[in-house]
């Protein structure tokens, strides 16, 4: 988002599995389907009884305040939920936090948590692909960078991602914030952000280096007031045939200020068209960060700042 903490990065190493890494993003990633779901109604998402389903522990615990971006799998019978937490200041550190739940409702923190603290994580999504944890993340300064675990709770630092302009020079607009992944015939799509003011797109096929599939921004803020003046794209899930971005913006003028969940769709990843009826929560509702996650019958939206709170469709949508 566009409240940016102070620059400050070094130079990480690469294991050397790394060069031969394929794996698989986004929605199918965290759940297996006996078929494929049928496409989430926009118009029909309503907050369940009970929310938030998830909170800040408060003063005097590690995680006295939560931030975007967190990441929920569902495995199986069981839910994962990887949260950032921090003591509520601009200049705190940014730390990984895990809970767990049976129904992605009732969720119990980790009792190690924080899970890592060694480096600043926030704005995280999370891969599951052959046993191996992949998250892309947000560091000190807004900088996208790569951790890898091998059981979701341990995790190492891979290094800083290394994004490039179409020349091959590396990006001198910003910071790469709100990495957001999706893989397709062996090559990722990367989508980020520089300070809100757009999305771009990068490409790679090995996720060592990753270059712009052009150098304007494939999704701009504006023209409608909801998302105006910053944008931040969070998930990317694909739906008989169509291509659905979950992001969230405003019009705020305020900074930091209020935020609005959106949709856009795309054929082919690059040219995206927002939903009409955006947003699909008020502004004046703050929510934003959020991702979708099928429960093996229905989409659930989760929005994951700064609390997280689960919207169920009010009826099922016919299977188109």
């Amino acid at each position: 988002m566009s409240d940016r903490l102070p620059t400050r990065h070094g130079k990480f190493d690469r294991p050397l599995w790394l060069a031969g890494l394929v794996l698989t993003v986004g929605v199918h990633a965290a759940t297996a389907f006996a078929g494929e779901p049928r496409r989430p109604d926009f118009q029909k998402f309503v907050a369940v009884e009970g929310n938030p389903v998830f909170t800040a522990a408060g003063e005097g615990h590690w995680d006295a305040a939560i931030r975007e971006r967190g990441w929920i799998l569902r495995e199986g019978d069981q839910w994962r939920m990887w949260y950032t937490g921090y003591d509520g200041t601009r200049e705190g550190k940014k730390m990984l936090g895990l809970a767990t739940s049976p129904d992605g409702i009732h969720w119990t923190r980790h009792p190690d948590n924080p899970i890592y603290d060694e480096h600043w994580v926030e704005d995280m999504q999370v891969v599951k692909h052959d046993g191996r944890y992949v998250m892309f993340a947000e560091g000190v300064g807004g900088y996208g960078h790569l951790l890898t675990s091998e059981d979701g709770v341990t995790w190492t630092r891979v290094g800083k991602l290394d994004i490039r302009q179409t020349s091959g020079e590396p990006l001198t607009s910003g910071p790469p914030g709100t990495p957001t992944a999706y893989i397709k015939d062996g090559v990722w799509y990367l989508f980020y952000e520089l300070y809100d003011d757009g999305i771009w797109l990068a490409t790679s096929s090995d996720l060592k280096t990753f270059s712009n599939v052009q150098d304007e921004p494939v999704l701009v803020p504006g023209p409608d007031d909801y998302d105006r003046r910053k944008i931040a794209l969070n998930q990317v899930v694909k739906c008989r045939g169509t291509y659905y971005a979950m992001y969230h913006g405003s019009g705020d003028p305020q900074h930091p200020g209020m935020w609005c969940t959106c949709v856009a769709t795309s054929p082919d990843l690059i040219h995206w068209t927002k939903f009409p009826t955006n947003p699909l929560f008020p502004l004046s509702e703050n929510k934003s960060s959020g991702i979708f996650v099928h429960d093996g019958e229905n989409w659930r939206l989760y929005t994951m700042h700064n609390q997280v709170v689960l919207h169920m469709p009010s009826q099922a949508a016919p299977n188109e």
